[in-house]
């Protein structure tokens, strides 16, 4: 099972509320403690996310301006 941000921000809501609603101290900490971890990996995969798609538009942006440079040149571009 791979984790989402849907998935994590959920957690992070319930573990909220959970402590929202807790009559005792320590369970009241640990679900601060469990909403922080699951943001903590929820801004992570955000930031993978962000890190993989500006990583594939640089690619996809290269490939067009090779493949323009080629067309140019009177080169076929590979695979075509």
């Amino acid at each position: 099972m791979s984790l989402t941000r849907t998935f994590c921000d959920e957690r992070v809501r319930a573990a909220t509320l959970a402590a929202d609603q807790s009559i005792l101290d320590n369970v009241r900490q640990r679900e601060l403690r469990s909403a922080a971890a699951w943001q903590a990996m929820s801004d992570r995969i955000q930031k993978l996310e962000t890190t993989r798609s500006a990583r594939e538009r640089a690619q996809l942006e290269a490939r067009q301006e090779q493949e323009a440079s080629q067309a140019d040149d009177g080169v076929k571009p590979a695979g075509n």
